[in-house]
């Protein structure tokens, strides 16, 4: 039986068992269904538009689930962390309204 674990030296990754990285999973789900991105970014440009000063990608996860109740399947939320550093990576003005923490997996 595998279990959850984190090793707590520098550039280890949070696997569960011998499976894929959190950023491996992430990788491969968002190759998938392109239109979750494009989704995603829509939402917080209109959430910004209607004078927002913060974005939680939590939130924005669930608008997308709520939205398309039989299209997200595999939207996983340990995915907001990754999906926020997309959006910052393509939209670096947004920076003041998404938050970024230090990650603690790659």
């Amino acid at each position: 039986m595998s279990t959850l674990t984190q090793d707590r030296l520098p550039g280890r990754a949070l696997r569960l068992g011998d499976g894929p990285t959190i950023s491996e999973q992430f990788h491969a789900f968002d190759s998938q269904p392109p239109w979750i991105y494009r989704d995603l970014e829509r939402l917080v440009a209109q959430r910004l538009a209607a004078g927002a000063k913060r974005v939680g990608m939590k939130a924005l996860f669930e608008a997308l689930r709520w939205r398309h109740p039989h299209g997200v399947k595999g939207l996983n939320n340990n995915y907001t962390a990754l999906y926020a550093r997309r959006l910052l990576a393509e939209h670096p003005e947004w920076s003041s309204a998404i938050e970024l923490r230090r990650r603690r997996s790659p």
